[in-house]
This record gives structure tokens, sequence and C-alpha cells, in this order.
């Protein structure tokens, strides 16, 4: 039977960016599929009484230090949008509804919007800047404000959000291989060790 890697993860996670641009190779070096997860971080925060980082000054720095130590080994572009940390909750309905309801698009809507907040830096938050971006990328920002607005990807993503909670997710990104939890993207060697 295949493995699969489950990527519980949240756009506004600069983590998260950095795994997503490490995960597709890593599963297909291992004939694994990837599971995308969306979640809301701000709702498992909520829900662990976790909290970003960044609310402890001298680790928040740290933190973005070891990231570009991240990016550069990685070699891919990273930096820090504008109004980080940002609220994800419309972007993150808007990318679940387009997983639901068109998956054939739903990677290619990913890499826009993780390219754009990390590698471009651009301010996602900005309703303005968002549409702007959803239109180069050639998605409809209608559709995808339309996606967002509907009760049942809202209910999708509360309950991918609780579902990660449950199953003990306190942060993004986290991975599940074969009931495995590996959090951090600098956890992703035992992510590959559990795959072999």
């Amino acid at each position: 039977m295949s493995k699969s890697v489950e990527f519980f993860f949240d756009l506004g996670s600069p983590a998260s960016y950095l795994a997503w641009t490490q995960l597709p190779e890593l599963c297909a070096r291992h004939a694994a599929q990837l599971v995308y997860r969306p979640m809301l971080l701000g709702g498992v925060f909520q829900a662990t009484g976790n909290a970003s980082p960044v609310m402890v000054p001298a680790k928040g720095r740290y933190m973005m230090l070891d990231l570009q130590r991240f990016a550069q080994r990685y070699g891919v572009a990273f930096g820090l949008p504008a109004g980080f940390p940002l609220n994800t909750l419309g972007l993150m309905r808007g990318l679940t509804g387009m997983q639901l309801q068109a998956p054939e698009r739903f990677e290619a809507l990913l890499a826009l919007l993780f390219n754009a907040l990390w590698a471009e830096q651009r301010a996602l938050g900005d309703a303005q800047v968002l549409e702007q971006t959803l239109a180069a990328g050639g998605f409809d920002p209608q559709q995808f404000a339309e996606l967002a607005a509907q009760v049942e990807v809202k209910q999708a993503l509360k309950a991918a959000t609780e579902e990660a909670v449950t199953r003990g997710v306190f942060g993004a990104p986290t991975c599940f291989v074969e009931g495995q939890m590996f959090f951090g993207q600098d956890r992703l060697d035992f992510v590959d060790q559990a795959l072999r």
C-alpha cells in the first residue's frame, strides 16, 4: 500500500511555506501521496493555548533568523510580507473552497498564494493586492470571494481545524505519516525517514 503525508498548514505560517517548498519533491522521491490539509492556525492556537513565536520578542527574532537559514539551505526566496502576522481567515476559506469545488486548480492556487506571500512579500491582507494577485495568476477574484463566503466551506475549514486539534496539532506545519506526528518544517528529515 502506498504511503501518504498529511500536511496541515496555514498560508500565514512562514514555516508552512518552507515545508511546502520541499514536501512535493520529498513525497515524489518515496512515491508517497501528499495530502493537503488546510487549517486555521489562529483556531489551533485558540484551542490549545499556544501562540505565535513572534509574541515573544527574543524567540521571534531567533525564529526569523532560523527561517532565513532554512530558506538559504533550500535555495528558495523568503521574506516577511507587509502586515505580518496576518489574519488568514479569508485566504484559508477561499483556498479550502477551491480544494473542495475545483480540486484540479487547488495546487496552482496554493502555489500562487504561498509564493505571493513569502517569495514576493505581497500584502495579501489588503483586498486590492489579493484581487490583483489572483487575477494575475489566472484566478477570478470574485469566484474566490464567493467560495470563501460559502457556509459549507466555512464549516469544512472549521472541521479540519478541529480535527487537527483532536489529533494533537498545536502549530503549523504539522505532518502525519502512518499515525506519526511531526511538527515543524525543520522535522522533514524525520518525515523522510518515516517514508523509507
